[in-house]
C-alpha cells in the first residue's frame, strides 16, 4: 500500500532558502510541502544558491522525500486574466519558472487570474495568451492552474473554465489542476459526495491532469464565494468528508498540501501566530478528528 503523501505550506527564508523549507515540513511529520519562493505580495527575490539547494535534495532523499511531489507555489501578484499587467505577470511568471527549475521543483500552482471587470471570457482568453507567452517546447516546470472560490472576478471557478484553458494552451501537456477543497466547496461543489465530484472532474478535466490538492476546511457554506480557509474539523466541511478525500484511493499518488490558517494563542491575541500542521497531519494520519486541537497547539507554542 503506497504510503499518503501529506504536507504542507512552509517557509523559504533568505539564509536556509529550501533547506529551511525541507527541515520544517520534517519538523511536521510530512513527506511533501509547498511553498513560495519569496514574498507573495512582492517581486523582491533572493538569488537561487544552488549548494543550499544541493544540501536540500540530499536531505530529502536521506528522509523518503520525493522532490517530483514537493511544489512551489506562484505569488498573487501574477494576474494573466487582465491585460493591464500582462507583460508584468508573464516576465515574472517565466522568472519563477526559471528558479523552480533551479530548485529542481517539477510543479509550480498558480492562480489563474481575476478578469477586473473584462468580463469572463475576455478574461479567459488573456489567461491563454499569457500561459502561451511564457509557456514553450522545453519548459520543465508543470503550471497547476489552482480552482478558485469565485471571489471578486475570479476564473478557475469551475472545471468547465480550467478545461478551456487547458484545451486553448498550445502547450498543454505542461498545464495540470490543483484542487483546493476549500475553494471548490465556496465554488458550489458538494464535497459531501465528493466520488461525484471527482467523476464530473474526470469526466471534463481527466484525473491524470491532477497534480495536487490543497487541503483545507472551510469557514462557508457551500457556493459562497468567499475563500476563508478553516482548521481542519472545524469547519463546515467536516473531518470525515475532508478524510474522504484524501484517502480516495484514485488520489493516492496525488500530494496532499495544508494551508489551514496559522493558531494564535489565545482567541484575544492576535500578534503572534503558530502552524497548526504537525497536529492537523497527526490527525489525518490517525484518521480520527481532535477535538482539543486548538488547546493542543496553543499548549505546544506556550
Amino acid at each position: 500500500m503506497n504510503e499518503l503523501i501529506i504536507g504542507s505550506h512552509v517557509s523559504f527564508k533568505k539564509g536556509t532558502q529550501l533547506v529551511g523549507s525541507v527541515n520544517e515540513a520534517l519538523s511536521y511529520g510530512a513527506n511533501t510541502f509547498m511553498f513560495y519562493t519569496g514574498a507573495p505580495q512582492n517581486t523582491k527575490r533572493e538569488k537561487i544558491d544552488l549548494d543550499l539547494t544541493k544540501e536540500a535534495q540530499k536531505i530529502m532523499k536521506e528522509n523518503n522525500i520525493d522532490i517530483n511531489n514537493v511544489i512551489i507555489h506562484a505569488p498573487y501578484i501574477i494576474n494573466l486574466a487582465n491585460t493591464s499587467n500582462m507583460d508584468f505577470s508573464c516576465q515574472f511568471l517565466s522568472e519563477e519558472l526559471k528558479r523552480a527549475e533551479e530548485l529542481g521543483i517539477n510543479k509550480i500552482v498558480l492562480h489563474p487570474g481575476s478578469h477586473v471587470g473584462c468580463g469572463e471570457q475576455e478574461g479567459l482568453k488573456n489567461i491563454i495568451f499569457g500561459l502561451n507567452k511564457v509557456l514553450a517546447k522545453d519548459t520543465k516546470t508543470k503550471i497547476c492552474l489552482e480552482t478558485m472560490a469565485g471571489k471578486g472576478s475570479e476564473l478557475g471557478i469551475n472545471f468547465e473554465q480550467l478545461k478551456f484553458i487547458i484545451d486553448n494552451v498550445t502547450f498543454s501537456d505542461k498545464i495540470m489542476v490543483c484542487l483546493d477543497t476549500c475553494h471548490i466547496n465556496d465554488a458550489g461543489y458538494d464535497i459531501r459526495d465528493f466520488d461525484k465530484v471527482l467523476d464530473q472532474f474526470d469526466k471534463i478535466i481527466g484525473l491524470n491532469k491532477l497534480a495536487c490538492i490543497h487541503i483545507n476546511d472551510s469557514k462557508n457554506d457551500i457556493n459562497a464565494h468567499k475563500d476563508r480557509h478553516e482548521n481542519i474539523g472545524l469547519g463546515t466541511l467536516g473531518f470525515d468528508n475532508i478524510i474522504n478525500i484524501i484517502y480516495n484511493p484514485l488520489l493516492k499518488d496525488v500530494p496532499k498540501i495544508l494551508e489551514t490558517p496559522y493558531v494564535s494563542l489565545d482567541d484575544e491575541s492576535k500578534e503572534r501566530l503558530y502552524p497548526p500542521y504537525k497536529f492537523e497531519i497527526e490527525m489525518i494520519r490517525n484518521k480520527k478528528n481532535n477535538l482539543n486541537l486548538m488547546k493542543e497547539i496553543r499548549s505546544f507554542y506556550k
